[in-house]
């Protein structure tokens, strides 16, 4: 499933390029791994060195199939004997399943789902960090993937992977305190696309999907290149050590609207498709995500969009 948004949406973007705002996601939970297997559990199956993160750190990891496609994308914190893994919205229970379909008899692993115990809020925003002193956090000093508590909150500096911001787990009762205390506006999904999509940022259910891999879709660096053997590793070295990625993913800019879901084209040969579109009041442009074939990613590329002409571009929140 491919996003777009329209030109009248996107007004409440500007606050993610110069303030802070809340993002709600009431469909994200949250699982806990216990016991004695559980981070070689992980470690198998999945792309990021999960046994290099000490207790207060985190990383983003990638759950591939046999042939390297994109199963799930998720967010692992290391914790005091325990896991803690956040999904992406709506896919927790989906998460669950593969994972306890996973476990050998011989395995030391227990999974327990407690999204009803607890919430999940993103604050995101060029000034993220100073939003969270009203909840007694001073997050400037955290690096990505850093975790702190304090109480019953759990904050995660997530710079690299989704919208830049901080990452809230924390009761479930504690929800609407936290947000008054916050004071922040609240994002929509039209603004988050629009400011993702400048930012580049890959997206489950757009360019996070089952028809692409984690090179593909821009998860590079969630692989890592020497931690041993995992589900669809074999594939992943060797695309990276021959250079044999063959789809990169790609911003798009045009004066007219870029379709989600249209084939893009050069020369009259489809040579991939739009995954996200929106229009940037920033900007002024109609910009889009796009995974494409390498020979036709170089920034300044012309290509078409439906009828609509495009041009590659990286970064993708600067005018070319």
């Amino acid at each position: 499933m491919t996003q777009s948004t329209s030109h009248a949406a996107t007004g409440a973007s500007d606050i993610l390029r110069t303030g802070a705002a809340v993002r709600l996601a009431p469909s994200a939970g949250v699982l806990i791994l216990r016991d004695a297997d559980r981070v070689d559990f992980l470690q198998r199956m999945t792309t990021n060195n999960i046994k290099a993160l000490r207790d207060g750190q985190a990383c983003v990891t990638v759950l591939t199939s046999p042939t390297a496609k994109i199963i799930q994308v998720f967010t692992v914190l290391a914790r005091t004997d325990e896991l803690w893994l956040l999904p992406a919205p709506g896919e927790t229970a989906a998460l669950e399943r593969h994972l306890r379909g996973q476990i050998f008899f011989m395995d030391k692993v227990k999974v327990a789902n407690v999204s009803g115990d607890y919430t999940r809020l993103r604050v995101i925003g060029a000034r993220a960090d100073a939003a969270l002193t009203a909840l007694g956090v001073g997050a400037a000093e955290l690096r990505d993937g850093d975790v702190r508590q304090v109480g019953d909150l759990v904050v995660l500096a997530q710079q690299q992977y989704d919208l830049p911001g901080y990452e809230l787990i924390l009761p479930a009762a504690g929800r609407d305190d936290a947000i008054a205390r916050l004071g922040l506006p609240i994002t929509d999904d039209a603004a988050c696309l629009v400011r993702r999509i400048e930012l580049g940022r890959p997206a489950p259910g757009a360019e996070i999907t089952g028809e692409y891999s984690p090179l593909e879709a821009g998860l590079a660096w969630a692989c890592a290149e020497n931690k041993g053997c995992y589900t669809g590793q074999e594939i992943i070295a060797r695309q990276i050590t021959y250079d044999k990625v063959t789809r990169q993913l790609v911003g798009l800019r045009g004066n007219t609207a870029l379709t989600a879901d249209s084939a893009v084209t050069a020369d009259g040969h489809r040579i991939g498709a739009v995954t996200s579109s929106a229009y940037s009041p920033a900007l002024q442009a109609h910009i889009a995500l796009a995974i494409l074939k390498r020979t036709h990613t170089a920034p300044g590329t012309a290509v078409n969009v439906g009828e609509a002409a495009a041009v590659v571009v990286t970064p993708f929140d600067e005018p070319i």
